[in-house]
């Protein structure tokens, strides 16, 4: 039965195209075009690579609102014209209709050879900026402040913690609790000393040796807001900076810790120039304070430039929950290809809280070698998991739903496409904001409290007052009594939220690789005390069980059970599969010095060629950079065995060397405070690979004793089997074992 369209005409601004027939999607709810007429305000500006209908898909999924045929055309008409146009430069004709957008893709015909089109909706504004956006294979990353990225403290906030603390151990008995508290009570003292002679001197002595402070420009913002001079010290060693969030007024000084690794996530961000992911900041701070701290997390403004940054850091009221539409109020990104990193869970909507990566609280003063504990830091995990986001998504683009659009045609449907890419899909979301019960060891809280930030900075940003130290409880927790903030939680809960997350995350890439299949299923045991247990199950086999007080704790012990009985079938594989790319976690360690993934960035057949359309196999920047990590991690492994027992390599950061042009790196490596190695390169990787080939080098030619070492405990050692050659090798099949 033939169907019957409506019959329309199509314009372009005045201009009359031709006749058209449309077809509606679901006639129920189907509008029609006012007056029957198809006016169409303009073409989309052309995409570089991606098709249309792949773009509008992943933005805005199954959107088909009716299908356009013309009736009849020749070579020359205009609808031909349009049609040509939109097909051959990869554009679509846009039909404004209140706040959405009604976007005629040009689609090619199995049946009829006329001008033929799927009309589908996208939010007005988000098609042109999502596009450029996946032309580019990136997406957008959202930072919290406060706990995440940085801690601060005045000089209020400080008394007021340490009064806290104080009482604490007047009122403890345990001499470990004593001990415990005692060395975070000195630490809040230490900094409070320097931050005193920073207000009171502009400069402290650091290890003895006095640091002045330096001028620091702010560049002027949009909106009438002016440059600023602010007087800063920044002690690199030891991740500290001093700064006043008004210049003029001494009483606005805080003491910032900022986040161990954080250089290393920032560089993943912008390597080489190429930006992975935009930078938000999502925060409940005051603005003035928010855009200090940012601006000392990124001082060269890579991450976020000047012009944008008023619109980039969203600062929300304190009470209210974070939202990714707040954060996109200008309609450049679509929360599905955003992810956050976040402290907290629970403050964002129910509907963006799968696309949070919940990092464990910050707490230099509480649990200071607890960020380098583990053997991957904690902003190197999260920079793991952005890698893996990133690719994952993209890998879903190019190899699932763009080869289908591809073979689409007009008389498909919208139902014939698969589902679309979600950062979501890629992402472990667990919160760690919980508290542990009958923990009596709280920690303080060490963030910033935005409900007390807006008052007393605005205050101080007028000038016309003297504020009291009091007055700045800028971005700082202040208690009353014991009183603690809802965020607080204890160690333990911490530890457990990193170990699940990199356990989890660790046997979920292992399985990636490997082809394999993981399941987390929850069982019923009938124990007493009524803790839950869960079951991992590898390609329908079980590997590893895992009990405790809480799913979430269970779920990470059965993970790392898991990991432990997987070590040594899988191992043998591994170690010679350069496609195994994840360190830091015992034996599986096969990354870089920093527990970093290697950076697979999106599968060779996920990226673009630069000369022609997909499919995608050309090799690209990504490989050079993924073949110099893995050259590092095998350069790496040789150093560590010709190390004595205790000994380690260390990267020192020197900078840029003047001698050179702008963009290279350079790094010295030492061992035990002796420099054996120098590397200069286009990234930190290729600097620190020059550096430790040079390390290797040395170590080899000499005769040191720890070279005997490793040829004593090489013949104490049965010698292995050679292994066979990769091609040969397959994945082990997982294997349940009864050490659990």
């Amino acid at each position: 039965m033939t169907r019957v369209g409506i019959k329309s005409v199509v314009y372009h601004g005045d201009s009359c195209l031709g006749d058209v027939e449309v077809f509606p999607a679901k006639a129920k709810n189907f509008q029609p075009f006012p007056n029957k007429e198809i006016r169409i305000d303009r073409l989309s500006p052309p995409s570089e690579r991606c098709l249309p209908l792949a773009v509008i898909h992943t933005i805005s999924p199954f959107s088909l609102k009716c299908k356009i045929q013309a009736k009849s055309a020749t070579e020359q008409s205009p609808l031909t014209h349009l049609y040509l146009s939109c097909f051959q430069e990869l554009k679509t004709a846009v039909v404004s209709v209140g706040n959405e957008e009604l976007h005629l893709i040009a689609m090619p015909s199995k049946v009829e050879k006329v001008p033929s089109f799927w009309c589908c909706a996208v939010q007005a504004g988000l098609y042109a900026s999502c596009m450029a956006m996946l032309n580019l294979r990136c997406l957008a990353i959202v930072f919290d402040l406060d706990e995440t990225l940085i801690v601060a403290n005045t000089m209020k906030s400080f008394e007021d913690k340490i009064e806290v603390l104080s009482r604490r151990i007047d009122d403890e008995d345990d001499p470990v609790r004593v001990s415990g508290m005692s060395a975070e009570l000195k630490r809040y003292l230490e900094d409070k000393e320097l931050l005193r002679q920073y207000i009171e001197g502009d400069s402290v002595l650091d290890g003895g040796k006095p640091i002045t402070i330096q001028n620091e420009e702010v560049p002027a913002l949009p909106g009438g807001h002016s440059s600023l001079i602010r007087p800063i010290i920044r002690l690199q060693e030891r991740n500290i900076v001093l700064t006043r969030i008004n210049p003029e007024i001494r009483d606005t000084s805080v003491l910032v810790r900022l986040r161990p690794a954080w250089d290393d996530l920032k560089s993943y961000l912008t390597a080489k120039g190429r930006k992975r992911f935009e930078v938000y900041v999502c925060t409940m701070a005051e603005r003035d304070y928010a855009l200090e701290m940012w601006r000392l997390l990124d001082p060269e403004a890579n991450l976020i430039c000047s012009k944008q940054l008023l619109d980039r850091v969203v600062c929300v009221k304190s009470g209210h929950r974070k939202s990714l539409l707040q954060v996109f109020q200008d309609r450049i990104f679509h929360p599905k290809m955003a992810m956050v990193i976040d402290d907290r869970m629970k403050v964002w909507d129910d509907k963006d809280q799968l696309r949070v990566h919940v990092v464990p609280p910050f707490a230099p003063y509480y649990a200071p070698q607890a960020e380098m504990a583990n053997a991957v830091p904690v902003l190197c995990v999260a920079r793991n998991v952005a890698c893996n986001v990133r690719g994952g998504f993209f890998k879903e683009f190019d190899e699932n739903l763009y080869q289908r659009v591809v073979e689409l045609c007009y008389e498909n449907e919208m139902a014939d496409l698969p589902q679309a890419p979600d950062v979501s899909h890629y992402l472990f979301s667990e919160d760690s904001g919980a508290i542990l019960n009958n923990n009596r060891d709280i920690p303080l809280s060490e963030a910033t409290n935005g409900a007390e930030v807006e008052p007393s900075l605005k205050i101080a940003s007028s000038g016309n007052q003297q504020p009291e130290q009091h007055q700045l409880q800028s971005s700082i927790s202040s208690f009353s009594g014991d009183e603690l903030t809802v965020n607080q939680e204890s160690t333990d809960s911490r530890d457990m939220h990193t170990g699940a997350t990199s356990y989890i995350t660790a046997l979920q890439e292992i399985a990636r690789i490997c082809g394999w299949k993981v399941e987390f299923k929850s069982v019923m045991r009938n124990h007493k005390d009524l803790q839950f247990s869960v079951e991992v199950l590898i390609s329908t086999q079980k590997i590893g069980v895992g009990s405790g007080r809480t799913r979430k704790e269970a779920k990470m012990q059965a993970a790392e059970n898991s990991l432990r009985n997987l070590e040594d079938d899988y191992l043998a594989f591994a170690s010679s599969d350069r496609r195994v790319v994840y360190g830091g976690l015992g034996k599986l360690s096969l990354g870089g010095e920093n527990g970093f993934l290697k950076d697979t960035d999106v599968a060779p057949a996920s990226e673009f060629s630069e000369k022609e359309d997909p499919p995608f196999n050309s090799k690209t920047e990504d490989f050079v950079e993924l073949d110099v990590l893995n050259k590092l991690s095998a350069v790496l492994s040789c150093v560590k065995e010709l190390c004595m027992e205790g000994q380690s390599l260390v990267f020192q950061d020197q900078g840029l060397v003047s001698t050179m042009s702008k963009g290279h790196y350079c790094f010295q490596a030492e061992i035990d405070g002796k420099i054996l190695g120098k590397g200069v390169g286009l990234s930190i990787e290729e600097a620190k690979l020059k550096a430790a080939e040079e390390t290797l080098k040395i170590l080899k030619a000499s005769g040191d004793l720890s070279t005997q070492k490793h040829l004593h405990s090489s013949r104490s050692r049965p010698t292995p089997s050679p292994s066979p050659p990769l091609s040969q090798q397959q994945p082990p099949l997982p294997n349940e074992k009864t050490s659990l």
